[in-house]
Order: C-alpha cells, then structure tokens, then sequence
C-alpha cells in the first residue's frame, strides 16, 4: 500500500471478535482502519470524516446492512461498500447488489479472496488524486499539453516523444480516429526549440482539393476567381514554428508531389505567382490509415512517405490503454461539471466498471462525449450507470448484476445447490479441513456436512 496515500477501510460487525480480527488483518495489509458497531454509526462516520472503502456485515441489531447501505450511497455513491453475509443470508446479499454495494462475500471470510476484493474495490477510490499526481509528474518532465494516461503503452508513447520533441525531425503519428493525435503534435510543438513560435493545424480531410493548395501555400491576388487579394499560406504563418498535417493520408496525388518538394526545397510558390519563397518549418503529420498499405496499393507515394516517417508515434487505442479510462473519465467529469455549473464528485462503482470494460471503437473522444452527457443528465453529486448511453450498459458483461464465484449472478445461472456447495467449500477451507469446526460455523451437524461433500466429490 502505498505510504504517502493510505487507504482509509471503514470496518462495521455488531460481533467484536469478527471486528478485531479484520481490523487486525487488514491493518497488516497497510489500510488505515477504522470501525462501527453498527449501521448508524457507520452513517455517521461517512458523513463526518473521509474514508475510501467500506466492509460491512449485513445483519446488525440496529440498523441493518442494507439499510445502512442505503443510506451511505445516498450520501456518496462513489464510495465502494463490500457487504458481508453468512451463506444463508445470500438473498440478502445479492438485494445489497441491486441497491449499490460493490461486492459481497460470504462468512466465514477467505482472506485471500477478502485481499483481492479489497484491492479491486481500491483501484475505484482515489482516482481524482491519482490523475492530479500523475499530471504534476508528468509536467515537471515535459508539457504534455493535457496528455493523460499511466499504462504502459502511454508511457512508451511518452517517452518516444520526449526524445522526439528536441529534435527537427520530421513526426508522422499514427492512430485511429478519437485517440488524440493533435494532442501529441501540440506536446511535440511546446517541448520543441520552436515552441516560442506559431503551431499551425491543417486538416487535410476537411478541404477540397481545388483549394487545399491555397491553404497551404498561399495565392496572388486574381490567382483564381474570388482571389481578390493575395494570401499568406498556412506553411508561412507557421514560419519559424511548426506546421501540424492531419488526415495526411487523405491528400491527393497532386499535393502530395507538392508536398515533397516542400519537404525537400524547404521552399514553396503561393498559388498563381513565380516567387519562391523559402519556409522554415517543422513538419509534423497524423493519419488513421496504414501509409505503408496506401503506398503498397499506389494511393500513396513511396518517397513522400520515407520522408514524412523519419520518426513515428503510435497512439494506442482506449480499448488497449484501459487503466487509462478511470483517469480520463475524471478528467473530463470535472471539465464539463465546471462547464455546466455542476457538482460533480466521481464515478459510482458500476458505472465506472461499465466505462472500463466498454470497447470505445470511437476512443477518447467517444468517452468525452459520454462523460459531457451524463453531466448533464446527472441530478445528484456522482454519475451512476443511469447516465450511461444503453449501448455501455449493454456491453457491460454482468450487466449491473450480482456476481457469484466471479460469475454473474443472474437468475437461474447458479443452481442453489451451486450455492450451498461454495458456501461449503469456501467454510471448510477457513477452517483448515476441520470438518467438526466447519459444521458448527454453518450451524449444521457434522453428519450433514459428511454427506454434502460427498455427494459433492469432496468426502
């Protein structure tokens, strides 16, 4: 667990021995602890001081599991709640889920399982410090220009880029569509020795051929018709600095000879004029289609593409940067929260597990259009899974069901005699093999127990 931000674990059994146990255990994994003997006082310690996870038994005197459930999500759905119920209690858990919990486990507990439940539950807490750390990072190497992202497929990226910037050579970053290639030429421009001068962007998709020429290059006065006074070309604003090419694979045959020459002469002719005039530039270009196909097929020129990818940056898609997506989803949550007005607190469990398993064939932009919706559909503090477009909730494999020995709980997936044999399974095993101890937990003789194992294979 990481020291200079402990995880506060929020502990709540009516039984003390149980209590004193699981505060014991789980303080030697390195949570800060803190713990409630029952379901209001539980309340009352969310509402009153900050805690990250909760691991709460479902039946207490007072006030119950559930209801204090409730009553904690109402307050702050973002929190992760683990309930804790006996194997005859399962209905209870699996109506826990339906009202919010993050995740049940069965009494007596496997620790191992508690371990592991507990670190999965971690990773849904404290996004929002860990985006902000990360960026405070990575800032005080380069200017990522709002660059976010943790994986290991970024850092690569990251890397290649901070060797790539200091330098003149020519960038070709590849990617498919929505995965924020701009934002990489803008971290190339501003960590460049060019940065003091303009970063120009073209999309070369978005004008037609008759008048990307002029775009680019410029025109003299009476050059076409409408040409009524002559114009400065995108590459001479960007002189000194950077010209930044998107779509580059969308350029015509005719433009691409034009181009090469540029990148060869260092020199262009505005449209209509003899001039030449010699441009100092960066060129750096993006393209979503595979250049080496468009070459091998004739679509594209063999000798503009050798020049274009002196260097080359590979921006993954979200689907394989996942660990990325909670960060990003907080990101823009608290850009389009202070946009609309809004107060906006975080991500309920499901819902961010329903953004983290998504595929995102539109990348980081489908997910900021997503996250801007559900800010503006949101009524409470924290986005839940109803803000969500049905297609994310489709997709999503447990659909905001239970999950049951990591499968999803729906009706008529688990048999109940499924049930009563991992219950079984699972006490027997808290209980080192003791099968007398094993009956007296599940409050059975030990008769029973003898002849449920075997009749499972296990006696």
């Amino acid at each position: 667990m990481n020291a200079q931000r402990q995880t506060k674990i929020l502990i709540v059994d009516d039984d003390p021995g149980h209590l004193a146990t699981l505060k014991t255990i789980t303080r030697s994994w390195g949570y800060a602890v803190q713990t409630a003997d029952d379901g209001t006082r539980a309340v009352e310690l969310v509402k009153s001081e900050p805690v990250d996870l909760v691991l709460m038994d479902v039946r207490m005197a007072k006030m119950s599991g559930i209801e204090a459930l409730e009553k904690i999500s109402a307050y702050n759905p973002s929190i992760p709640v683990i309930i804790m119920t006996a194997y005859s209690s399962v209905e209870s858990a699996v109506e826990a889920l339906k009202t919010g919990a993050y995740d049940y486990l069965i009494k007596p507990l496997d620790f191992e399982v508690l371990k592991l439940t507990l670190e999965r539950a971690h990773d849904h807490a404290g996004l929002k410090t860990e985006n902000k750390l990360l960026k405070e990072q990575l800032r005080a190497d380069i200017d990522t220009a709002n660059i976010i992202g943790k994986s290991q497929a970024m850092k690569a990226l990251m890397e290649m880029l901070a060797m790539a910037a200091p330098s003149e050579a020519t960038v070709l970053i590849t990617g498919e569509s929505g995965t924020g290639k701009e934002l990489i030429a803008r971290s190339l421009h501003l960590n460049s020795p060019r940065k003091d001068y303009p970063l120009v962007t073209v999309n070369c998709a978005a004008i037609t051929e008759t008048l990307l020429e002029s775009e680019l290059f410029g025109h003299e006065k009476g050059a076409f018709t409408g040409a009524d006074r002559r114009r400065e070309g995108r590459f001479m604003q960007a002189n000194k600095g950077t010209i930044f090419l998107d779509e580059i694979g969308e350029m015509s045959a005719m433009m691409q000879a034009k181009l090469l020459r540029v990148l060869q002469e260092r020199e262009i002719q505005r449209v209509g004029g003899d001039q030449v005039l010699p441009v100092d530039v960066r060129i750096v270009t993006a393209t979503n289609r595979d250049l080496q196909t468009e070459v091998t097929a004739g679509r594209f020129r063999e000798d503009l593409f050798y020049r274009l990818n002196v260097m080359q940056l590979h921006v993954p898609p979200l689907r394989d940067r996942r660990d990325d997506i909670p960060l990003l989803a907080n990101h823009f949550l608290e850009k389009y929260a202070a946009r609309n007005r809004k107060t906006a607190k975080g991500f309920s469990p499901l819902a961010m597990d329903m953004l983290i398993k998504y595929d995102w064939r539109g990348n980081v932009r489908e997910l900021e259009n997503i996250v801007e919706r559900a800010v503006i559909l949101m009524t409470g503090e924290h986005v839940t899974e109803n803000q969500l477009p049905l297609n994310i909730s489709q997709e999503h494999p447990d659909n905001g069901q239970a999950v049951f020995a990591g499968k999803p709980f729906t009706e008529g997936a688990h048999s109940l005699e499924e049930i009563e044999k991992e219950a079984i399974l699972t006490a027997l095993k808290a209980a080192d093999g003791n099968k007398s101890e094993t009956a007296r937990r599940l409050g059975i003789t030990r008769k029973t127990l003898h002849n449920k194992l075997k009749t499972y294979g296990e006696g």
